[in-house]
């Protein structure tokens, strides 16, 4: 858990350090605009003694004054507050358009077991959960704990100027309940995960049923599936709910603390004020502090528990990140060279999952320009041969060559590149027809596009549809029937005009 975590912020800090003088530039601002607004209140204890102090000349000129500091004040701060909001805003939203690049670039290079064992629903929440992860941490180090640390930090210097005691009881208090809050929060931290897994599990559900919807209303699975969703539900509902009671219990002791902290501290400031040393204007000046400390500190336990609940959420792609991919090119891979196209399978063995043997001994040698059928039962291996010459699966013993050259000694890009498949189940992309058929030659003209339609026997089915080659086709190529999408990918395969 800890290590998951110290990824996760590396990665965080690694994409922060790319903007490290904006960063720097909005730290610095808010720095400023936190001390500026501070001020104010000292200026506004002497505008109080003022007003109670019966023998000054000229009050109106001296309370004028320092209503025009004020307003000075206030407006570097409001200046600063604005600049730091506007640069954290391209920031922000530059930094974790990075994050999501990263993410995807790294999901995609997982190999077809991976994506076999984990439901599509749950890895897009993760990649999108990542970067807003990134956003609420940010903020809560900018935002949140900065203008608290400044607060807190330049309140205990001018009240101890006033008084010791004042500042350090403050001090003290501040230091307490920062501890308790911290701890409370490492407590609840598991909790959040677990909440954060039920979440993750109602979405892999959901993407489960929706993409077999036929499958449900065709077998009978309705009712099943409601429960199966309610069933998660409840689960989430049942940790979603002690997790919020366990905040409510600790906020409940906490409004006892802010309590205590600000009866306690003007039982004091009385005293003091009875002895001379505090005037009216003080006690002005010691709650309004107070005031910006408890509206800072209230808050201070969600902080830190937001910051863990995020950390916890984007912890579950900081797992995929720490999960090496399965399949990668060995170092200093060349790029496969095809001249003629000859494939040999020698003395090939592959198990799935280290146990399941499917198969044994292969040697298969197919020439160039050579067309073979491979023909057998369901599951004895016809389509695993294919993902095996890909590389989709690792062989577990033997060697599979192409021109002579080991497809485990050339990059996997250049591999893909050389081979165009068309799937039994052709599945294409939510996009036009056009773009479904170019995406093997992203080049292609409209007239090759047409050409390689016409030559998969698609062109006039598409010609007949309303949008015709700008048709979009529904997710997964939904829209068209099952022999329309082979003759797409047929077509999609022919522009790409591999050698394989």
């Amino acid at each position: 858990m800890q290590n998951l975590s110290k990824q996760t912020f590396k990665i965080f800090w690694n994409h922060l350090l790319k903007y490290k003088w904006v960063v720097l530039f909005i730290f610095v601002s808010i720095i400023i605009a936190s001390v500026a607004g501070l001020l104010a209140p000292i200026y506004y204890k002497d505008f109080f003694d003022i007003l109670t102090t019966a023998d000054i000349l000229d009050p109106a000129d001296k309370l004028k004054s320092i209503l025009i500091k004020i307003l000075i004040v206030y407006a570097v701060s409001w200046m600063f507050w604005r600049t730091a909001t506007f640069a954290n805003a391209g920031f922000q939203t530059k930094a974790m358009a990075d994050l999501s690049n990263t993410c995807f670039a790294y999901l995609h290079k997982h190999s077809v077991t991976f994506f076999n064992n984990n439901f599509v629903g749950a890895l897009v929440k993760k990649v999108n959960r990542f970067s807003r992860s990134f956003e609420d941490i940010t903020d809560v180090f900018m935002w949140d704990l900065l203008p608290i640390i400044i607060n807190i930090g330049m309140v205990v210097v001018i009240l101890s100027r006033r008084n010791i005691i004042l500042g350090l009881a403050i001090l003290i208090w501040v230091f307490i309940y920062m501890i308790v809050n911290y701890f409370f929060s490492i407590y609840k931290l598991k909790y959040d995960i677990e909440r954060s897994e039920a979440n993750s599990r109602i979405t892999a559900v959901l993407a489960d049923t929706i993409t077999n919807h036929l499958n449900v209303r065709l077998f009978g699975g309705y009712k099943r599936e409601i429960k199966l969703f309610a069933k998660e539900n409840k689960i989430w509902q049942k940790i979603s709910q002690f997790c919020w009671n366990l905040a409510n219990y600790f906020e409940s002791v906490q409004g006892i603390l802010m309590i205590g902290l600000e009866i306690g501290i003007m039982y004091y400031a009385i005293s003091l004020w009875q002895k001379g040393i505090l005037t009216i204007g003080d006690f002005v000046l010691i709650q309004t502090y107070l005031f910006f400390i408890i509206h800072r500190l209230w808050n201070f336990g969600r902080i830190i528990r937001r910051y863990y609940e995020r950390m916890a959420e984007a912890q579950e792609m900081t797992e995929i990140f720490a999960t090496p991919h399965e399949i990668t090119d060995v170092r200093n891979a060349r790029e496969l060279k095809v001249t003629d196209g000859n494939i040999d399978f020698k003395n090939v063995d592959f198990y799935y999952h280290k146990t399941r043997r499917v198969i044994s001994d292969l040697d298969l040698d197919i020439k160039a320009k050579e067309k073979i059928a491979l023909i057998g039962a369901s599951g004895s291996g016809k389509s695993t041969i294919i993902n095996l010459l890909l590389r989709n699966y690792e062989i577990s013993r033997g060697k599979i060559l192409i021109d002579g050259q080991k497809i485990t000694r050339v990059t996997q890009e250049s591999l893909w590149d050389n081979i165009a498949l068309v799937n039994q189940d052709s599945v294409l992309f939510h996009r036009t027809l056009s773009e479904n058929i170019a995406y093997g030659n992203p080049k292609a003209t409209k007239e090759q596009v047409i050409k390689a339609a016409k030559l998969a026997n698609a062109h006039n089915f598409i010609n007949n549809l309303p949008e015709k080659y700008d048709t979009y086709v529904g997710e997964r190529g939904i829209k068209l029937s099952g022999g329309e999408r082979q003759r797409v990918a047929i077509a999609r395969a022919i522009l790409k005009n591999a050698p394989i």
